[in-house]
């Protein structure tokens, strides 16, 4: 573990790809670049928040480190290590559907890479000042949005799933105008910046700018150094060409499903599944208007700009997936020249998908292994949740307390019921009661079966389940209530709820609290149902 001063950055995307160096900060299109250099805005008076000693050892440093005036000042924006090299990236995107040019880190500005085990990872800073890339905006952030980025990183981490993750989170002593919900009420909020951590920043979007343009030498030289970087193992000694290009796609294609599967596996929404938002090497990337399924719904967006479309609902989000990816496939075809092959490899998306779904599904039931049977059971079950409002984590941990050695008919339908009856917003109908019933009855029966087939105990099924089944989860409210303790000056409220994220599927009974449904005054509240992409 070294002190700050001793990180070792090797700069490896400025170093070989074309840049920009204009030194002109003004928003604007930027052509035959991959970034442009930038130096972070000042800020008035920087305060650490909390920073991850996980984090921190993953990039080398001592945690010991990972506090302190010089931490700070670094990792606010106000001062540039020895090896840094400040910069943000050039990359367009499809929004919404709708091809939107050229986008950009607008507001996130890279620091370098830090050298650590043969693994490189990216420092930046999310609101650190405006790029050429901010558009109309001040490439700043507010605290309820850098909190909420800060503790998803970490919590999907935790989850088990792929994700960039967080060193640090710093209150900027500035304020910034914002328009919450783009009424036409602006108001002044606390300003923050974010240290995001990531293998790499590069997303889909990065390759969809270059073939836009027509820039194809460019796009090469990106796909290039994405296989060296990213994805060694595909060139294992061997030249790009229009095979590993191929080959690459498929390997992309098969961790874009694997993660979107941990998305459905844990109740996540993304809310901006736009090209740009989706990372190239398969990791969960931009923490803006997410949120968790409280009551179960397919269709539900945390997003208020989706909420007529509902284009990144929970439900929709493996087809989305699939739907970027078509336009990845379309970005590097100048690479492979043939449409064939960009097709075949496309299969690997759907057939990964299926796999771990059902792999996830059987995990969440409590199956020692998925069975083609078991597919109209789920199905039931998933049809059953949205027949009253039913919170997935809790319904789902709580599954596992279902006594699964009693029969139907040695059990009221009220003690059938009573396992689960705190994942309900409201006492369910007599219908539901019924159904759920018929459902519990099946349930008991392939479980069952299950541990006869594998010669496992009742304790291995609960132990299975719990270990994919959160009981925590980063709920709106729960962040929201956070930011407004910390504006209120209860500073140690991050690092609270922090260290219970880092154990989701432990019980913490001293912390029983942050595991509760989302109460009745969450449900409209600004923050605490769903969110806009201010921030």
């Amino acid at each position: 573990m070294l002190a700050l001063t001793e990180l070792t950055f090797d700069n490896r995307f400025v170093r070989e790809l074309p840049g920009d160096g204009s030194g002109d900060n003004t928003p604007r299109q930027v052509y035959g670049a991959c970034y442009s250099y930038v130096t972070p805005k000042i800020t008035t008076s920087a305060q650490l928040l909390s920073s991850s000693p996980e984090v921190a050892e993953l990039i080398g440093l001592d945690p010991a480190a990972a506090s302190g005036e010089t931490f700070t000042r670094v990792f606010s924006g106000n001062q540039l290590l020895s090896g840094m090299q400040s910069y943000a990236m050039c990359y367009g995107g499809h929004q919404f559907g709708n091809w939107a040019g050229q986008l950009g880190d607008g507001r996130a500005i890279n620091l370098g890479e830090v050298a650590h085990k043969a693994q490189h990872w990216t420092l930046q800073l999310k609101g650190s000042g405006p790029t050429p890339y901010s558009r109309h905006a001040d490439g700043l952030a507010v605290l309820r949005s850098s909190v909420r980025e800060y503790l998803c990183s970490e919590a999907m981490h935790h989850l088990g799933v792929p994700t960039t993750r967080a060193l640090s989170l710093s209150l900027t002593g500035d304020q910034v105008l914002r328009d919450m919900f783009y009424d036409g009420h602006p108001e002044y909020e606390p300003g923050a910046v974010v240290c995001r951590v990531a293998r790499s920043f590069v997303r889909f979007g990065s390759f969809e700018i270059f073939a836009s343009r027509g820039e194809h030498e460019l796009l090469k030289q990106l796909a290039d150094f994405t296989l060296k970087a990213d994805f060694p193992e595909l060139l294992a000694g061997r030249e790009s060409s229009p095979e590993v290009y191929v080959e690459w796609f498929a390997e992309v294609a098969a961790r874009t499903a694997r993660t979107i599967a941990h998305w459905m596996r844990v109740g996540f929404v993304h809310g901006v599944m736009n090209t740009d938002n989706l990372s190239i090497i398969g990791d969960t990337i931009d923490y803006g208007p997410y949120g968790w399924l409280e009551g179960y719904d397919p269709e539900w967006t945390p997003n208020t700009t989706d909420a007529q479309h509902k284009r990144y609902g929970y439900g929709a989000q493996p087809n989305i997936g699939l739907w970027n990816l078509v336009r990845l496939a379309n970005a590097i075809y100048p690479l492979v020249g043939e449409a064939k092959p960009l097709e075949e490899a496309l299969k690997v998306y759907g057939e990964t998908f299926a796999q771990c779904r059902a792999a996830d599904m059987a995990a969440k039931l409590g199956f020692a292994a998925y069975k083609n049977s078991d597919g109209e059971l789920i199905e039931s079950l998933l049809e059953l949740l949205t027949q009253t409002e039913t919170d997935m984590t809790i319904f789902f941990r709580q599954l596992a307390q279902v006594d699964i050695s009693l029969q139907a008919d040695q059990l009221s339908e009220a003690e059938q019921l009573a396992p689960l009856m705190a994942a309900y917003y409201q006492a369910p109908s007599h219908k539901v009661i019924t159904a759920t019933c018929e459902w519990l009855s099946a349930y008991r029966k392939r479980s069952q079966q299950s541990l006869q087939d594998s010669g496992e105990s009742n304790a291995d099924r609960q132990r299975r389940m719990n270990a994919v089944n959160p009981k925590y989860v980063l709920r709106n409210y729960l962040s929201q209530q956070v930011t407004e303790r910390v504006e209120q000056g209860e500073l140690g409220a991050v690092d609270e709820l922090l260290e219970v994220l880092r154990h989701p599927y432990d019980e913490q009974p001293e912390f029983e609290r942050f595991a509760q449904k989302r109460p009745e005054w969450a449900r409209a509240k600004p923050g605490c149902s769903t969110l806009s992409c201010s921030s």
